[in-house]
């Protein structure tokens, strides 16, 4: 059991978990909890901690079916043990569950892998519907986002390279575990994948107020992208102009718009919402 706080792996997994500079360079990220540890895709697992607390709960004392489903699952890891105050130091939130995970970063967040999944896409079958997310720095709306598009039945993210890191363990724990399953891309700018999409027949819709229609009047039953800008400044004018539509999602009372993730959310089980009604 690890019981210093200045043990160097310690140390290690406090910048992981901090420091975005630090997961770049070693390709991994961290989770925490019960359930996003056992959602993990395994292959992607390649350490895991438990809090001394959370080892004698569970696992040597536990005698209900939980606990012993636990034990069981661990038993296809290595773990290492930490001490409650060790635990609580590299943790992120205030009440840890007692579970820590360093995962490896999925392969295709890079954006020279964009081409061959929008090729593997288009042979899928069903129509694409995509969000472009344009500078967002909120790691709740970027995680709530992901978590949204699973439910939603979302294709894939894209982001630019300046939006909130995706592996921030805030933008990690909003999206519930999504993260395992939603393909996102990070790119330098959005006017290149633009371009792209509309050379493959993917009409791109910008959540704007200037000459825009209702959010619910165009056809998303067709491969369909939504453009999402940064919550203070919106999209930037080259960005949005490269759009096949502006669209707006009306107001009343004295609001003027939605939050990013809020806005996000509306359009894309919009699009959900008319696929089932009209492709069944």
């Amino acid at each position: 059991m690890i019981s210093s706080t200045s043990n160097n792996r310690v140390k290690r997994l406090t910048a992981l978990v901090r420091k975005a500079k630090y997961r770049r360079e070693e390709q991994v990220f961290i989770v925490e909890g019960v359930r996003m540890f056992q959602e993990a895709p395994p292959e992607w697992v390649k350490e895991v901690y438990l809090s001394e607390s959370f080892l004698n709960r569970h696992v040597k004392q536990g005698q209900n079916k939980a606990d012993r489903d636990l034990m069981e699952f661990l038993k296809t890891f290595q773990y290492e043990v930490l001490s409650d105050e060790v635990f609580q130091k590299v943790s992120d939130t205030q009440t840890p569950q007692g579970v820590l995970c360093v995962l490896s970063m999925p392969q295709y967040v890079l954006s020279e892998h964009v081409d061959n999944w929008m090729d593997a896409m288009e042979r899928g079958g069903k129509p694409p519907l995509l969000v472009l997310l344009e500078d967002l720095q909120d790691p709740g709306n970027l995680g709530t986002i992901l978590r949204a598009g699973e439910g939603a039945g979302v294709s894939g993210i894209i982001m630019t390279r300046q939006t909130a890191d995706i592996f921030n363990p805030k933008v990690i724990r909003a999206t519930m575990g999504s993260i395992y399953r939603v393909p996102f891309f990070i790119v330098d700018g959005l006017s290149g994948t633009i371009e792209l999409l509309r050379q493959k027949g993917i009409a791109v819709y910008a959540a704007h107020l200037d000459d825009s229609v209702d959010y619910d009047e165009p056809d998303y039953t067709r491969p369909a992208a939504f453009l999402v800008g940064n919550e203070g400044n919106g999209l930037r004018r080259e960005t949005a102009d490269r759009a096949s539509q502006y669209i707006r999602i009306p107001m009343e009372g004295q609001v003027e718009s939605l939050n990013a993730a809020a806005a996000a959310t509306v359009l894309m089980y919009e699009a959900a919402r008319q696929r089932r009604k009209y492709t069944g």
